[in-house]
C-alpha cells in the first residue's frame, strides 16, 4: 500500500470511530447519609445487620427503604443510643461536600426518655413518673434548643449543599396497657405521649430556624400504637431491647411515608420489591458500617428496663405501701390507688400554675 493510501485509510477509520455514538459513563449514585438515634437505626425491627457494632441497624428501617426505592447511596449512621453529642462525635464524619441527602431524628436520648419509660412501667407505689416526666419536658423545653440549633449547624456546615430532614417521633401509647408485667396508667400515657409532642415541637421549631424540612410521623401512627391492632410500635419485648421501638410495620407503613416526600420529594413505598432490594443490601450496608465500628463503640446504648418487683428497692417500696408482692391483686389494687393519687396532684399543679 502506498503512502497515500496508507494515511487515506487512517483517516477514514479516524472519521468512522469519531462518528460512533460515545458510551455515556454511569453517574454515581446521590449519596444518602442518615444520621440519629435508635428510632432511625431501625431497634425494633428484630432484624439488623452484622456490622461489628450495638448500634442495631436495620435494612428494614426507613433510611434503607427510601435508599433502596431511589437507587441511593447509603451510609446509615444511625446508631442505638446516640445523643446530640454522640452524633457530632461519631457520625458527622460521614458527611462531605457531595452529600445529596441527610436525615436525622436525636433528642430523645438526650431527654432521658428511656429512663422516663422505665420509672413510668413500674407500678405507682414504687415509682415516680411525673416526676421523671417534669424533668424530662424541663430539659426538652431549656436545654435541647441549643443543641439541636449547634448540632444542625455543623451538619450544614459539612454537607452545605445536601438536602436535610429532620424526624420526630411517634406517640406510643393509646390510653391502655394490655403487657403484663407494666404498670402504666391511662394518665401517665397521656403525659407520655404529650412529652413525644413536645420535643417534635421543639424539634421543628429548630429544624425550620436552620432551613430544614421536619418530618412528624404522629398521624401516621395513629390506631397503630402499643396495644393498637395493629400494632407498629413494640410493647414490652423479648429481648426487652426491642421495647418502645417501632417494629417492620412501623417503618415500611409509618415512617417511610412520612418522611421520604420531604427528602426526596416523593412518597415512598415499601412494596414486595423495596423490601427484597433492601435485604440484598445488607451485606454492603454492614461492610460499609464497619470502617465506622470504632467510633459506634464510643456510643452507649440505653435501654428501657422492665419492672423488677423483687428488687431490694420494690421490696422496701412494697413494704411501705402494704403490697404483697407475690400478690397480683395487691400489686395491681395499690397501683390503681397510687396512681389516681399522683394523677391528682399532677392536675392540682397544673391548676396552681
Amino acid at each position: 500500500m502506498s503512502r497515500r493510501r496508507a494515511m487515506a485509510a487512517a483517516a477514514l477509520a479516524a472519521a468512522a470511530a469519531l462518528a460512533l455514538p460515545l458510551t455515556p459513563a454511569l453517574a454515581a449514585p446521590p449519596a444518602y447519609v442518615a444520621l440519629g438515634d435508635s428510632y432511625s437505626s431501625g431497634t425494633g425491627t428484630r432484624d439488623y445487620i452484622d456490622d461489628g457494632t450495638q448500634c442495631l441497624r436495620s435494612v428494614h428501617a426507613y433510611p434503607s427503604l427510601i435508599a433502596s426505592a431511589k437507587g441511593y447511596a447509603l451510609t446509615f449512621r444511625a446508631c442505638s443510643g446516640a445523643t446530640v453529642a454522640d452524633v457530632t462525635n461519631t457520625q458527622l464524619t460521614a458527611l462531605s461536600a457531595s452529600t445529596a441527602y441527610v436525615s436525622i431524628s436525636v433528642g430523645g436520648n438526650d431527654a432521658g426518655f428511656a429512663d422516663v419509660l422505665t420509672e413510668c412501667a413500674q407500678p405507682g407505689w414504687m415509682s415516680n413518673c411525673n416526676g421523671a416526666i417534669d424533668t424530662a419536658q424541663a430539659f426538652i423545653r431549656n436545654t435541647l434548643p441549643g443543641r439541636l440549633s449547634t448540632l444542625y449547624s455543623s451538619i450544614r456546615a459539612k454537607a452545605p449543599t445536601a438536602k436535610i430532614t429532620v424526624v420526630g417521633y411517634p406517640r406510643i401509647f393509646n390510653g391502655e396497657d394490655c403487657n403484663a408485667f407494666t404498670w402504666f396508667s391511662p394518665a401517665e400515657e397521656s403525659r407520655l405521649n404529650a412529652t413525644a409532642d413536645l420535643i417534635n415541637s421543639t424539634t421543628a421549631q429548630r429544624a425550620a430556624a436552620a432551613g430544614f424540612a421536619f418530618a412528624d410521623p404522629t398521624s401516621r401512627f395513629v390506631g397503630h400504637a402499643v396495644c393498637d391492632d395493629p400494632e407498629w410500635i413494640n410493647g414490652l419485648s423479648n429481648p426487652v431491647v426491642e421495647s418502645y421501638h417501632p417494629n417492620k410495620p412501623g417503618h415500611a407503613s409509618g415512617y417511610t411515608p412520612s418522611v421520604s416526600p420531604h427528602l426526596t420529594g416523593s412518597t415512598v413505598r415499601a412494596t414486595p420489591a423495596v423490601l427484597r432490594s433492601a435485604e440484598r443490601s445488607a451485606g454492603t450496608l454492614a461492610a460499609t458500617q464497619r470502617t465506622y465500628a470504632a467510633l459506634d463503640r464510643d456510643v452507649t446504648p440505653e435501654r428501657f428496663v422492665a419492672p423488677d418487683l423483687h428488687s431490694p428497692e420494690a421490696l422496701a417500696a412494697a413494704r411501705r405501701a402494704g403490697v404483697d408482692v407475690d400478690d397480683r391483686a395487691s400489686v395491681d389494687a395499690a397501683d390503681r390507688r397510687y396512681s389516681a393519687r399522683q394523677a391528682a396532684e399532677h392536675l392540682a399543679r397544673v391548676a396552681a400554675r
